[in-house]
Formats: structure tokens, sequence, C-alpha cells
């Protein structure tokens, strides 16, 4: 909800990571046959890259216009053809901007549960395997007929 709200998206990160790490069973990782994590900042990385190529355009619609002014000023005789054509895209090609590459990885996330934890299914484990060991010990003695 936060990465499609655009709200604190690592607040909540940040309690599902704490929730997951303290309770055991809940899993969140892609597995072996899983082909994308399970928790994906779609939103946020859309809205990223969608600032980053607002930010390209922006900077590429200056260039150009600092070409035409150059060229003008270099080639003031001619009009919007001639050597002006070459000339705005020969500055447009040397100021050329970068295009921003986001790596899609840093907004896919894989979360861990611990093997055991205290919480009631960690405490559920732990009294089991000691009644179980107890229930042994006392079939084994029983066969032995120490008891």
């Amino acid at each position: 909800m936060a990465d499609e709200r655009g709200g604190d998206v690592e607040a909540a990160l940040r309690a599902l990571r704490q929730h997951v790490y303290a309770h055991m069973n809940t899993d969140l990782t892609s597995g072996d046959n899983a082909v994308y994590p399970p928790i994906q900042l779609k939103h946020t990385y859309e809205r990223l890259l969608a600032e980053a190529q607002a930010a390209e355009k922006r900077t590429s619609e200056q260039i150009y216009s600092e070409a035409q002014a150059e060229c003008e000023r270099r080639f003031p005789d001619s009009f919007s053809g001639g050597p002006r054509v070459p000339c705005i895209r020969e500055y447009v090609e040397q100021h050329q901007v970068a295009k921003t590459e986001i790596p899609d990885s840093l907004y896919k996330f894989d979360f861990v549960s611990p093997r055991w934890s205290p919480d009631l299914a960690g405490w559920s484990v732990v009294l089991t395997t000691v009644l179980v060991l107890g229930l042994a010990i006392r079939l084994a003695l029983r066969k032995l007929d120490v008891l």
C-alpha cells in the first residue's frame, strides 16, 4: 500500500522485515522455482524512472535550445537550414545527455524467516521436542524393564 500511495516505503519495509525476522513460518523468499521476488516496489520504481526520464527530457530540450542559440550566433546570416542544421546536430551530439540506468533489482526484496524464534510457534516446537524425547526415553526404559 505504501508503494502505491507513495508513502513511507522504508518504514513499511522495516516493519515487514522485523516481523519476518522475529517469527517462524513467515518466509518471504522467492524460492527455487520463483521467477520474481515476492516484494517488489513496482510503483516506487516507476515513479523514480518517470522522474529520471522527465529530467533527461528537460536537459535535452535545454541542450537543443542552447544549440540553436549557439548556431544562430555562429551563422547569423543563414536561415533555418544550410549550415545551422549540421551545427545543431553536432552541438547536440557533443553535449548529449547520458541515459540514466536504474537497476530494478534495487526495488525487489526477499526476506528469510529464522529457523527458530522465541514466539508461540518456536516454544511449541521446543515443548514438542522435549515431550517426544521424554516419551522416547520412557518407552526405552520400560522396554528394558527399568521402570
